[in-house]
């Protein structure tokens, strides 16, 4: 490897494939499960060699041992999966939108496979977790990625400690963020659904002999998927400038 690149090089560059690594095996679009992991590992090698003649200088020396060559790798890869995984746990807000919009509307029991988590969820929520991904793409989100990797160097020195007790509240404050934007994103159909249930309710006390679940199931099926229809496009743009807002907490101008 002298012949190459000496040994300190070789030792930065693996630590920073650590912390890209983890990274990109959770942010959005790149991380998701239909991706094979030799391709997101291979996409991470590449940015390595881009980002090296940036950061490697700041590296520091080599070890001595390899218990302190473990430590630095270990304390990389956590930086790198706190940075991914507060990234990944803003897409529960689509998520839980998707949830609340088909119990207003039934369809909580129509599941399908969600190619962007591990398990089955309902159809909206599977719909609004790919919109997500595409509007991602689509708005050039993807290259605040990059900012946000090159910048967490600054932020998260080689030689700093991992910030446990801060990542942990970061990501309790990201879980209470994303329900809550979960349900202002899902507001027009809880609504439109309360007024809805009042309505027939009130239908219901006044004419005891009107089959109201017969008919009123139908309607709030058609109409509130029509509110929803309605309301996508804000959904999409609010969302968007709500996890612009989140990556510019490790991509700052």
């Amino acid at each position: 490897m002298e012949s190459y690149a000496t040994a300190q090089q070789v030792f930065a560059a693996g630590l920073i494939f650590a912390r890209l690594g983890a990274i990109v095996m959770l942010i959005p679009g790149l991380g998701e499960t239909f991706i094979p992991p030799r391709i997101r590992l291979a996409f991470a090698l590449s940015l390595v060699l881009m980002l090296f003649p940036l950061v490697g200088a700041a590296a520091p020396a080599l070890p001595t041992d390899s218990a302190g060559m473990a430590l630095a790798v270990i304390k990389e890869v956590l930086i790198g999966l706190m940075i991914g995984g507060i990234l990944r746990l803003f897409m529960t807000s689509l998520a839980s939108a998707g949830e609340i919009v088909s119990i207003q509307t039934t369809l909580a029991f129509s599941q399908t496979a969600n190619p962007m988590q591990a398990q089955p969820s309902t159809t909206i929520g599977t719909f609004l977790g790919l919109m997500g991904i595409v509007l991602i793409f689509v708005t050039n989100l993807h290259h605040l990625f990059i900012a946000a990797i090159l910048q967490s160097y600054d932020l998260f020195p080689f030689r700093m400690n991992v910030p446990v007790a801060d990542a942990g509240q970061l990501a309790v404050q990201t879980v209470g963020r994303s329900f809550a934007l979960g349900l202002q994103l899902a507001a027009p159909v809880v609504v439109f659904s309360l007024i809805f249930n009042i309505a027939t309710g009130l239908v219901g006390r006044v004419m005891p002999q009107f089959q109201v679940f017969f008919v009123a199931t139908p309607l709030m099926l058609i109409l509130g998927l029509s509110v929803f229809a309605l309301s996508l496009g804000v959904i999409g743009m609010v969302w968007v400038d709500r996890y612009r807002e989140l990556i510019g907490t490790f991509a700052r101008p």
